[in-house]
């Protein structure tokens, strides 16, 4: 609605996980680092927590698509399934055609895939977003696979990938040869202060912004208060301030505008809750 006011190609505050919007954040940095890093030297398990709205999922696309060539990935969300069903979907993702119908053949076929890729010089990788909803006997089944290996490497890299439970998960007695395993980990946190407005700023650059867009200072700082950092909390302040700045004609985002969208906010909760 407000795109053609302010001259944008898609509107810059989606809460979808885009990774062309990809914000390089000391933190997105160090994660993106430490995937790379693990996947590169062939860690075995990556454990990547973080708290909701904090990126993640959008770490894990601009990740799948800067890996180099010689790396392949298969990338399963909201994994509420079977072990047969995980087992499936790893499967399914990876391009392997399966005629197995048991775990044993699954795993067997999935074993062959993997050796015939390493010796191709190819590196396989597993990402499961949402990994604090697996349960315990999932992440056991992860477990094992990560044992698929030759005298040198791993065969699989997996990389967990979901919110601070996840690591209560972990954590359980019955998971202590998993934990043992986890050779990389890394916890997102939210932006810092200073890096609020080059993150607005960013996103309206990215979504073709020519007109000049201004968010006052008094208005990052409200964004930042009302976020606490959470990029997804700042999207969604920033979608409704620029629709407010469209109705009122303005380009210059100012305290008045982020308050009367944050009373909004509060009445909605309010009536939903």
């Amino acid at each position: 609605m407000y795109c053609q006011f302010y001259g944008l190609k898609e509107r810059p505050f989606n809460v979808t996980s885009d990774p062309a919007f990809f914000f390089s954040s000391k933190g997105h940095k160090e994660a993106i680092s430490h995937l790379l890093y693990g996947v590169s030297q062939r860690k075995g398990i990556i454990v990547l927590t973080g708290e909701i709205g904090t990126g993640k999922t959008t770490i894990c696309r601009f990740f799948l698509n800067h890996v180099d060539k010689n790396v392949k990935t298969a990338f399963i969300l909201n994994p509420a399934f079977s072990e047969n069903q995980l087992l499936e979907s790893i499967i399914k993702d990876f391009g392997i055609p399966s005629r197995g119908k048991t775990k044993l053949e699954i795993v067997w076929e999935l074993n062959n895939f993997l050796l015939q890729e390493s010796n191709a010089g190819n590196n396989l990788v597993l990402i499961i977003d949402e990994a604090q909803n697996l349960k315990p006997n999932l992440l056991e089944q992860i477990r094992l696979l990560s044992n698929l290996e030759t005298e040198k490497d791993k065969l699989l890299q997996v990389i967990l990938v979901g919110q601070p439970e996840l690591n209560k998960r972990i954590n359980l007695y019955d998971l202590r040869q998993l934990r043992q395993r986890i050779m990389v980990r890394y916890h997102i946190g939210p932006l810092d202060e200073d890096e609020i407005r080059s993150y607005i700023n960013h996103r309206l650059k990215v979504a073709g912004a020519k007109s000049k867009i201004e968010f006052s200072d008094e208005a990052i700082n409200s964004i930042s208060r009302f976020s606490g950092g959470t990029p997804r909390l700042i999207n969604m302040i920033c979608d409704r301030a620029l629709l407010a700045g469209f109705v009122t004609e303005t380009s210059h985002i100012d305290f008045n505008i982020i308050k009367r969208c944050l009373d909004e906010l509060d009445s909605y909760s309010v009536k939903t809750g």
